[in-house]
């Protein structure tokens, strides 16, 4: 699944098998994302901007949602 948006919502499914970007809600117009890393410590937060930049190629951080499982991310160009 591919990202074009520079700024999108994003739910975010912590402790997961892998890190994958699973499909789009289109009731919350936003991007399913599972993470393997567990939600405590700011952990999963950091294994999603290192996950999706990866994924897009570009920097990328949260706008907002840091301690909720929706959040907000921004592409930096």
């Amino acid at each position: 699944m591919e990202i074009k948006e520079d700024t999108f919502k994003a739910v975010i499914k912590p402790n997961s098998k892998i890190n994958e970007i699973v499909g789009f809600d289109k009731d919350k117009k936003a991007y399913l994302i599972k993470i393997k890393a567990m939600p405590k410590d700011n952990k999963a937060n950091i294994e999603l901007v290192k996950f999706l930049s990866k994924v897009l190629g570009k920097r990328v951080k949260i706008k907002s949602g840091f301690k909720s499982k929706e959040k907000i991310i921004e592409v930096c160009r």
